[in-house]
């Protein structure tokens, strides 16, 4: 071994030693997030109204699946994605990061017709909470679950329609909640099961990027559902 090799060995032990509890808590940290929790910078308005641009949201990532840390590897399934979870996911098709919410699943049959889902050959509950010149928010009904979907009425309504299809194994039908202005698997296609990254539950926080990066208050902690 070299001197140069051998001082630079001693240095880094030193600083090792020096240094343990800090690289022992940055090594705890980057392992919780890369297998049990995270957050995820919003940065479309593709889910309008329930996730906002800026807001800054937490994934589990123990929600579905027990990963080896650092890598894609599942050592277990904890629990099957359920209609209305709002998913991260690792998208193939459109080779980002997306977050959308599921609205089929493994079995179901899904179509859309004039922004009206139909699931399982059924039409889902609509009720109009608010109407503008440019938009239209509705509370839709996914059984038990209700949540508020936008219609943006400067969008196409052709994007308010699906034709029928049924999901197979593993596979799942998400929609960003703002209809007509997003790309989900009415463009990519279904989502498989292993893209999916973790449900998300909440705002952790959110910065305003029209008024000098400030925090929005009234996001702070916000429950998705």
């Amino acid at each position: 071994m070299t001197p140069s090799i051998s001082k630079l060995l001693r240095n880094l032990n030193t600083i090792i030693k020096n240094n343990w509890g800090l690289l022992l808590t940055i090594t705890c940290i980057l392992t919780i997030r890369s297998s049990f929790a995270d957050w995820y910078t919003v940065p479309s308005g593709s889910m309008l109204p329930t996730i906002e641009i800026g807001d800054r949201v937490t994934v589990n990532k123990m929600a579905y699946d027990l990963r080896v840390p650092f890598s894609d590897l599942v050592i277990a399934r904890m629990e099957e994605p359920s209609r209305g979870d709002i998913v991260v996911f690792e998208s193939n098709a459109a080779h980002e990061r997306l977050i959308k919410r599921i609205v089929g699943l493994p079995g179901d049959t899904i179509a859309m017709r004039n922004e009206v889902l139909y699931i399982n050959g059924q039409p889902q509950k609509y009720l109009i909470t608010k109407e503008t010149d440019s938009e239209v928010l509705f509370t839709e009904y996914l059984g038990e679950l209700q949540h508020t979907i936008r219609i943006d009425k400067a969008r196409p309504s052709t994007h308010g329609n699906l034709t029928s299809v049924t999901i197979p194994d593993d596979y799942y039908l998400v929609m960003g909640d703002n209809r007509r202005n997003s790309a989900d698997s009415r463009f990519y296609g279904l989502v498989p099961r292993a893209e999916l990254r973790g449900k998300a539950d909440r705002v952790a926080f959110s910065l305003d990027y029209d008024n000098y990066y400030l925090p929005k208050r009234e996001r702070f902690a916000l429950n998705l559902y």
